[in-house]
């Protein structure tokens, strides 16, 4: 692209195979073309539960061998059987990545075969969903979006990496400082949590207010509604606020506890480090060299596939920074 001109981007996939040869690389040494079977096995299995409604989970309709439930068992014996082809290739290898550790891991805990493959697929799999779906969704498409819909904070954000960074790359140090960068990444998450519904299990009898939970009550938190409330985050909460976090979570709502972009408590999004850190450097190199906008075929619509996707893609007029 020369100085000056623009092309019309489809960006959602674009970045959906970045975010998948990123997590390949970094967590088990392989590229995504290794990982690319089993990345579209876990797609289509992810739409597949989609289709699971809440009531259907808790009838426990997921037991019935109809012929949605088969094809759910079938994909799910294809990924156990894909991933354990990756850790037996990954077995011989002398470098240090996460599915080494997950290989001692397995050794030191059990002592049973089916119960090391379980532990070690059940763990790559968590890996695989959390460093590439929440990543790639939530974050990276949905804050070029949004930067795209506010021009005022996309000049912000540029203008604050080009004064840490100027024509280099970014280095821990300067990542640490991004933080307006941050602030619009905190507020995405507001808007567009990667998961829309955090589900949870009462450990004992409890009673909240005048509501009594019982011991072992599936709960069900639907998080936008919390993250859009107007009660909690003031009459603007649906507006796109980055400086509302100017000073951090605490000072940014009423409930604190109500902004839970990653979960919350033991079961957290085991990825939110590493995709914080991912996105944070994507986005300072995409602002450094380009500026974009929302092209006029773009269309709004999101879509739930266990998590919230666009349902036609994302479409950006993008342009080269002179």
């Amino acid at each position: 692209m020369e100085d000056g001109g623009e092309v019309e981007i489809e960006v959602y996939e674009d970045l959906r195979n970045y975010s998948a040869d990123v997590i390949s690389r970094a967590c088990f040494g392989s590229s995504y073309l290794r990982g690319e079977e089993i990345f579209f096995k876990l797609r289509v299995l992810q739409k597949a539960l989609a289709k699971h409604n809440l009531l259907a989970e808790i009838t426990g309709s997921r037991l019935i061998p109809n012929k949605s439930n088969r094809e759910i068992w079938k994909l799910e014996r294809e990924v156990h059987s894909l991933v354990l082809e990756l850790v037996k290739e990954g077995k011989g290898l002398e470098e240090k990545n996460l599915l080494q550790a997950i290989l001692e891991s397995a050794k030191e805990e059990f002592s049973s075969l089916d119960k090391a493959e379980s532990f070690i697929v059940d763990n790559c799999k968590s890996i695989y969903f959390a460093g590439h779906e929440t990543t790639h969704l939530a974050w990276r498409s949905r804050c070029l979006l949004l930067l795209a819909l506010h021009p005022y904070w996309q000049d912000l954000a540029r203008a604050e990496v080009t004064q840490l960074c100027g024509t280099l790359t970014p280095d821990a140090h300067s990542l640490q400082k991004m933080k307006i960068l941050t602030m619009v990444i905190q507020e995405t998450l507001r808007l567009y949590p990667p998961g829309p519904i955090i589900s949870r299990e009462s450990l004992g009898d409890m009673e909240l207010g005048k509501l009594r939970i019982p011991k072992g009550l599936g709960i069900y938190i639907p998080v936008p509604t919390l993250h859009r409330d107007p009660d909690i985050w003031g009459p603007d909460a649906l507006i796109f606020k980055p400086d509302r976090f100017a000073h951090g979570v605490t000072s940014a709502c009423t409930l604190p506890q109500a902004y839970l972009p990653f979960g919350v408590g033991a079961r957290k999004c085991l990825g939110q480090q590493f995709a914080m850190l991912e996105l944070t450097i994507v986005l300072s190199l995409i602002l450094s060299r380009f500026s974009f906008s929302v092209s006029q075929t773009y269309c709004h619509s999101p879509v739930y596939n266990l998590m919230l996707e666009p349902e036609f893609g994302i479409k950006l007029i993008v342009r080269k920074v002179c």
